[in-house]
């Protein structure tokens, strides 16, 4: 029975990895069967950061929305669309805007981090837009009166403003939206075939569309138990990046793949070649729906504009009940 309505967006940044997909996608696909889900591409809110060169927007949104459906998101079941194709976004940010006090955005405690990073990076954000982000993002929301949102500890302090700019609209005019929950979830973290956090900057990533040929290259460049030097030494599986693959992609051996790792009665090789087979199968699905949906840029396109009029019969509801709130029809 469906359990209420989401809304989740990304930004289209480039083409997925593995690390990706575990961290939010792989909870989307399982979303899906029990929620009313709301998915967007939010090419707006890739401007807070790349508004100098939007020359790779249009290619990242055709990559995640293939990304996307090879997931398993059903486009049948989910309204799939991109941000800019629904104005009321922009139009419920505007009027968000004109009453949110400027210290609530200022006091989001990843604003300040997210400037100096990104600023080291050579990358002039001190716009409004990116001030606003956190407002964008609560229209982003609102709009569609979305009870949940799966969100992660980090994201916490931005679904708590906008509850509060939920409450501030709703008290100043009238009860319009709904104050939007977080659906905790505990996202599988995958590491990068080096040990550190898995990230295209890094060079260590196993891409989400990788063949089963280009899969089993990454997985055998995995770092393991650096102390192992012969195929019967004795390993160490807590220090072993391939352990922590074969602990998401292999829970049927794991037990029996520990203990003969530390009896030296299996190489490193031999493990990851194990690892790899694993992971193609668990993968496959996947690889199977990549394969129907690449190179149909048409499909894709039609897809996408589907959900952006299936979600803009939403949001031109919730606007009109807005602006009537604000006395603005």
């Amino acid at each position: 029975m469906n359990k209420g309505r989401i809304f989740s967006a990304m930004q289209p940044s480039g083409k997925f990895h593995l690390g990706n997909y575990m961290g939010a996608l792989e909870n989307w696909v399982k979303l899906q069967k029990e929620y009313e889900c709301f998915f967007a591409i939010a090419d707006l809110h890739a401007l807070t950061s790349a508004y100098a060169d939007t020359s790779k927007i249009p290619e990242n949104i055709y990559n995640m929305a293939l990304d996307w459906l090879s997931a398993g998101l059903d486009p049948e079941k989910n309204v799939i669309f991109i941000q800019s194709h629904v104005k009321e976004h922009a139009e419920l940010h505007l009027l968000l805007s004109m009453m949110t006090p400027l210290s609530w955005l200022e006091r989001v405690p990843t604003y300040k981090d997210k400037l100096q990073n990104l600023g080291e990076q050579g990358k002039d954000i001190n716009t409004y837009g990116f001030l606003g982000y956190p407002e964008l993002m609560t229209a982003d929301i609102i709009l569609y009166k979305a009870g949940w949102v799966p969100v992660g500890e980090d994201q916490n302090p931005h679904l708590e403003l906008a509850r509060e700019i939920t409450r501030r609209f709703n008290m100043l005019y009238a009860p319009v939206f709904v104050e939007p929950q977080g659906l905790m979830s505990r996202a599988s973290v995958l590491p990068g075939i080096d040990g550190r956090k898995m990230s295209k900057s890094y060079g260590n990533t196993i891409p989400f569309a990788a063949s089963p040929d280009e899969l089993r290259e990454r997985v055998r460049m995995i770092v393991t138990d650096p102390q192992r030097i012969k195929k019967d030494d004795p390993g160490h599986p807590e220090v072993c990046v391939a352990y922590k693959f074969h602990q998401l992609f292999n829970k049927e051996e794991i037990s029996q793949l520990e203990q003969d790792c530390r009896g030296g009665c299996i190489g490193c090789v031999a493990c990851k070649k194990n690892l790899a087979e694993k992971m193609i199968v668990v993968m496959a699905d996947m690889h199977v729906r990549r394969q129907e949906y690449e190179g149909r840029k048409g499909l894709i396109h039609d897809i996408l504009e589907d959900g952006a009029k299936k979600a803009q019969v939403v949001a031109a509801q919730t606007m009109a009940e807005a602006k009537e709130a604000m006395h603005l029809i």
